[in-house]
């Protein structure tokens, strides 16, 4: 096979294999703090996915090169991540650890039938954009939606690499999978000063390539996009991950990244929706940084997936900045729902809110969260809040919250807070004493629980939708 492959991409992957034998022997140094040596699993899950990759046709691109090049140098020194390690103390992996990962092949031919009443849409199968399930008739003038091979020479490209030049960091071992197995990259670029509010754009990720529940097989999909906001600008989407072939027991995993780049004055809301299957695993990175004046609003819903992960990493890279996250989560049988979130501020006058809210309601359910705000030491005048709620509806049923506040700066207002219960008793005894059946008492209570994260959805058709979904899982559970 042919490989399209940059000199350092392929150097930097032939280390990784000439070292492999060495460091499955040297048990001495991988217990050496200094030292950090490759995981075989991990390095066998890079082999397939750089095969796979080589021969796309996004492959030529330089941006997504640059990508894959600095995620080949990560991948040496990372491992698979275990409860010893502290992000994921309570994240049991061992879904995917005991599966046969094997990469989502290139889709063909696409002939899916997915309804959308979205005006503005593109959609993502298997990690590809494709146009033909694209749409995007109210896109302003000069704005680019689409994949990184499609750019036009010129000075638009040249935009999209000057806004991308420090992004790309490093995270952690599911993010440099994805950018070293990213087939395609996304991006959407808004130029400075127009809007795109009124019609949000749709991103619809899809899965088609799906293994059988008792197959053992579990083919990864790396879908990636980058955001960029023009200053001034502002832009509304709607995150939206699905998969889309028929049954519930249908197995794979979609480890996606979405870079979100706010300048000077604009404004971003975002919402996210989660329901893969129930049998399929969902790792996601959320990246954003923000300049000064600028505002980022996220609503973010996950009800599918066996094991759904969410790494959120929000940075305030200016002063006078608003972040606003709100999440709702339910897990039911053997369903994980985690959240990771960190949010820097380094500037001063910067504000935050964040909500999360979780329904745990099966015995073998399980919810995480740890949530991160740090207010750096010139980050003064700092408005900082977090709050995390959790209704637990069965016995047994587990969360893990570890909300954490660093605070450096001496003048700030900040506050943070926990809850856990169950539904409050002398709440149902209102219902009942007024003659209303216990169920409905159950149900009103739940809905009303989350209703207050969907009532954020700014986008009032995807506001119903989503509702009813939720509205849908919570009465069954």
């Amino acid at each position: 096979m042919a490989y399209c492959c940059s000199s350092n991409f392929a150097s930097s992957f032939a280390l990784l294999r000439l070292n492999r034998p060495r460091r499955r022997k040297s048990r001495v140094a991988a217990n050496h703090a200094s030292v950090s040596l490759s995981d075989p699993f991990v390095l066998d899950i890079a082999d397939k996915l750089e095969d796979s990759v080589s021969s796309y046709r996004s492959s030529s691109s330089s941006l997504l090169q640059k990508l894959r090049d600095s995620s080949s140098q990560s991948l040496l020194s990372q491992r698979w991540p275990s409860p010893k390690d502290e992000p994921y103390r309570f994240t049991d992996t061992s879904f995917l650890k005991s599966s046969q990962i094997i990469p989502a092949s290139q889709p063909s031919i696409i002939s899916l039938s997915l309804s959308s009443s979205a005006s503005n849409i593109i959609t993502i199968v298997d990690g590809h954009v494709v146009p033909s399930l694209s749409r995007l008739p109210s896109l302003p003038a000069k704005a680019f939606a689409g994949s990184v091979a499609d750019i036009p020479s010129g000075a638009l490209y040249e935009a999209v690499i000057a806004a991308a030049g420090e992004l790309f960091h490093n995270g952690d071992l599911f993010w440099n999978l994805n950018g070293f197995g990213a087939p395609d990259l996304a991006v959407v670029y808004i130029p400075d000063g127009e809007r795109m509010i009124e019609e949000p754009l749709h991103l619809r990720f899809c899965v088609v390539d799906a293994a059988e529940a008792r197959s053992g097989r579990l083919p990864l999909s790396n879908p990636r996009i980058l955001v960029v906001v023009g200053k001034g600008a502002e832009l509304a989407i709607v995150e939206e991950h699905l998969g889309v072939e028929s049954g519930e027991g249908n197995r794979y995993w979609s480890n996606s990244v979405v870079e979100i780049l706010l300048e000077e004055g604009s404004k971003v809301s975002h919402s996210y929706v989660q329901k893969q299957s129930l049998n399929a695993a969902h790792t996601k990175w959320t990246f954003v940084r923000q300049e000064k004046c600028s505002s980022y609003e996220l609503v973010d819903i996950s009800t599918g997936g066996k094991l759904s992960r969410h790494n959120l990493h929000v940075e305030q890279l200016g002063s006078d900045t608003t972040t606003e996250l709100s999440a709702f989560y339910v897990a039911h049988s053997d369903q994980i729902q985690d959240l990771h979130s960190k949010l820097v501020l380094d500037h001063p006058r910067g504000y935050s809110r964040q909500l999360h809210k979780c329904v745990v309601s099966h015995s073998s359910g399980h919810a995480v969260f740890d949530g991160n705000i740090k207010v750096n030491r010139f980050a003064q005048q700092t408005d900082a809040g977090q709050l995390t709620r959790t209704l637990l509806l069965a016995p047994r049923a587990t969360v893990n919250v570890k909300p954490n506040l660093q605070i450096v700066a001496d003048d700030v207002k900040c506050s943070h807070g926990a809850a856990i219960s169950d539904l409050e008793e002398d709440q149902l005894f209102y219902f009942q004493a007024r003659g209303i059946d216990p169920k409905t008492a159950r149900d009103a209570l739940l809905l009303s629980f989350g209703s207050e994260i969907l009532a954020r959805i700014p986008s009032e058709p995807y506001r119903k939708i989503i509702g009813d979904q939720v509205k849908e899982l919570l009465t069954a559970s």
